[in-house]
């Protein structure tokens, strides 16, 4: 038996676990739901809400991960608790990657899946699109293996640790690439709302970084070694001539290259290296998601009630996902523009904040990140398939071994969080 997790990655959240068990074999983790009544899988711990809490926790690290380049060198089968830093690196070794990161390398796979966690890029969709196969511990013990293109599939890859526990996943890859990053600063509200899908266009991945102050921020543009050069300005943003943090003050000694340095993929995509504390480690996130059309007017809105919200901001982020088909993700059937806060920690001053931005989205059919905070209740039922998901559910999970009050209350809409 292991240490109980007392609290996410940024202790923000404090767990309500009794005790955590480890497993050492998937036969081990089979014998163990069969005969439990409730558990949840806990990963790298990057969530900033109740998801993934309950009674008892389930670590798969003592699991051996087993990574395996399959299908001609175009997929790779690898345990679920591996982090992302953990696959580029076996990827590396064989000259391979995969199509996009998150801004932390230090995310579990089957966790960032789970959450439809995404990095950024027009073309890029989430973090679970690249999903092909996946492997659960349902709730009676026995193993589902579900491949792209078969019933339910869609349904269960982003399933927010309420169908199973999962024990592989196959990934689509690629041949390795090289990105540069470069930073542009001083980028100004007006050109921003003016130009902001040509900005988001500028690079394989794009982000805009912003305190929600007198000025919008600045563009990280990353670029492949086929991208055009690097121009001294861009949209009136000046480019950087040292490496910077995405939180203003911060040392840039924990962010990945920049000055239009080429490197590895997996050394550029994400904003923080492996082996470092990525972020500020203390803090809190949010993010919401918005249609790609109503962007700029999204954007707006919150200016209008940024004193409402930004004296708590340490930093906040624009992103752009590709539309998916994948049944609760929120980039189902539509690109967005994904709205990112890392708060101060102060959980009271910011679910009030994060009320006034909910309120001032809601005309803009705003999706949460499903692993950050946020208010809404009974957001399940804003999906178009969730009725099918509730079905696929009801078969994978009838006695609710893998369900707790933050999933009755905010995805079902039954019961108080």
């Amino acid at each position: 038996m292991r240490q109980v997790p007392a609290a996410n990655w940024a202790e923000s959240y404090h767990y309500s676990f009794r005790e955590c068990l480890s497993p050492t074999s998937v036969d081990e983790l089979c014998s163990i739901v069969a005969r439990s009544g409730s558990l949840k899988a806990v990963g790298s711990g990057h969530s900033f809400n109740g998801i993934a809490d309950g009674s008892t926790a389930i670590r798969l690290t003592d699991m051996p991960a087993n990574p395996v380049v399959e299908s001609n060198g175009t997929e790779v089968s690898v345990g679920g608790h591996w982090t992302y830093g953990d696959l580029a690196q076996f990827l590396h070794g064989q000259r391979l990657a995969i199509h996009n990161l998150a801004s932390l390398p230090h995310i579990s796979i089957a966790g960032a899946i789970a959450t439809a966690t995404h990095g950024s890029g027009d073309g890029n969709g989430n973090l679970a699109t690249a999903v092909s196969a996946l492997e659960f511990v349902a709730a009676d013990g026995g193993l589902v293996k579900v491949k792209r293109g078969e019933p339910g599939f869609d349904g269960m890859v982003v399933h927010l640790g309420a169908l199973g526990i999962v024990t592989r996943v196959s990934l689509d890859i690629r041949p390795e690439f090289e990105i540069a990053q470069s930073v542009y600063e001083n980028l100004a509200w007006d050109q921003l709302l003016a130009n902001l899908d040509q900005i988001m266009a500028g690079g394989y991945s794009v982000s805009v970084f912003t305190q929600w102050a007198e000025k919008a921020g600045a563009i990280w543009l990353k670029r492949t070694a086929s991208d055009a050069d690097w121009p001294a300005a861009l949209h009136g943003a000046v480019r950087a001539t040292v490496n910077r943090h995405p939180i203003i003050g911060l040392d840039a000694g924990n962010s990945t290259e920049q000055l239009g340095r080429y490197g590895r993929w997996s050394d550029r995509l994400p904003h923080f290296k492996m082996g470092f504390t990525p972020s500020s480690g203390v803090e809190i996130q949010s993010e919401f998601h918005v249609p790609r059309q109503h962007g700029a007017a999204a954007i707006e809105a919150l200016l209008k009630i940024r004193e409402r919200f930004a004296p708590l901001i340490q930093a906040g982020e624009f992103r752009t996902v590709a539309a998916d088909t994948l049944w609760l993700s929120p980039q189902y059937q539509r690109d967005t523009l994904s709205m990112h806060f890392t708060w101060q920690r102060d959980q009271d001053a910011v679910n009030g904040a994060v009320r006034h931005i909910e309120e001032a989205l809601q005309p803009f059919n705003a999706l949460p990140h499903w692993g950050k905070v946020f208010n809404e209740r009974g957001i399940g039922a804003r999906y178009e398939k969730f009725g099918d998901f509730v079905n696929l559910r009801n078969r994978m999970d009838p006695e609710r071994k893998f369900s707790n009050p933050w999933l009755d209350a905010v995805v079902f809409g039954a019961g108080e969080a």
